[in-house]
């Protein structure tokens, strides 16, 4: 069977799974994201759970952004999108399995998940990995569609520490790390919007299960208003009830010696721009450390519902 088909299907069996364990729940946190591998029921009603942006939808856009992100133009063709977020095993004294690592905290029911649909129907974990998320942002109202390839072959070599973003860095830390990985400023700014659907829980766990903008079960760009007008008040600061604005999100959103905030604040009402570049820059997030040449192109088996 082709290889889209096998991910369509294991991606349909692990949302049916999901319709049982994982109801969409106010204020769920994508640093959790649980679920089965059990079956469940039918096709409708499994990818009807995929229209909530639900615990087990953001885990999944999550872990693209932790398996993928920590890679650089440096590593060429390794590294990147290779599994290891799942598979990846220690080498070195004080530094966990990758999965373990201080940074993935929350993504432990999501990889068990992914992991075992790969296993059953005969895929790599890191196409798995990829096909998930960019379903589940699809799937969710609102969200942009992002080209999806598959093709990838896993790792169980650690990701090289270091390569995702701190939330308590500086703007030009963050840019300067974005653009070791082929970033502009415009791709570095668009990736920020994912954060209008995230919640958080380690940040800050007095503050668990807060959002980051007012509307988390929709991918939309009040993400982008709420944040640069927490940033632009004087202290004390006030964000909209039950929503936390990352410190690494208040600065992009406003520094003055980077682009980054131009054309964050240029994403503002512009729902069409933004989509446009997300799904740019996740593309090529997605194809981290990989050929594209190599690979097929499986974005029609990304259905909305």
């Amino acid at each position: 069977m082709h290889a889209s088909l096998y991910l369509l299907t294991s991606f349909l069996a692990l949302t049916s799974a999901a319709t049982v364990d994982l109801a969409p729940r106010k204020g769920g946190s994508d640093d959790s994201g649980s679920g089965s591998s059990g079956k469940g029921s039918s096709g409708s009603n499994t990818c009807s759970v995929w229209t909530k942006c639900n615990d087990l939808a953001r885990a999944a856009i999550r872990a693209i952004f932790h398996d993928c992100g920590s890679w650089d133009t440096t590593q060429g063709f390794s590294g990147g999108c290779d599994g290891s977020l799942i598979l990846g095993k220690s080498s070195s004294a004080g530094d966990p399995d990758e999965l373990f690592r201080n940074e993935n905290r929350g993504l432990q029911n999501i990889a068990k998940v992914l992991q075992d649909m790969a296993t059953q129907y005969g895929t790599s974990v890191a196409d798995m990995i990829v096909f998930a998320g960019n379903a589940a942002i699809f799937l969710c109202p609102g969200g942009p569609k992002v080209k999806t390839f598959v093709g990838r072959k896993d790792s169980t070599t650690n990701a090289k520490p270091g390569g995702l973003p701190d939330v308590f860095a500086s703007a030009s830390d963050l840019f300067a790390l974005f653009q070791a990985k082929g970033y502009s400023a415009e791709d570095l700014a668009a990736l920020l919007g994912a954060h209008s659907t995230s919640t958080q829980n380690f940040v800050d766990p007095s503050q668990k299960n807060a959002s980051q903008d007012s509307t988390p079960g929709k991918w939309d760009v009040n993400y982008y208003a709420e944040t640069y007008n927490y940033a632009s008040q004087a202290a004390p600061k006030t964000a909209p009830p039950g929503v936390f604005v990352f410190p690494s999100d208040e600065k992009l959103a406003t520094d003055t010696k980077t682009d980054v905030a131009a054309k964050f604040q240029g994403f503002i009402g512009q729902q069409n721009k933004w989509a446009s570049s997300f799904s740019g820059a996740m593309e090529k997030m997605a194809l981290f450390g990989n050929d594209k040449r190599t690979m097929t192109d499986c974005t029609d088996s990304i259905a909305r519902v």
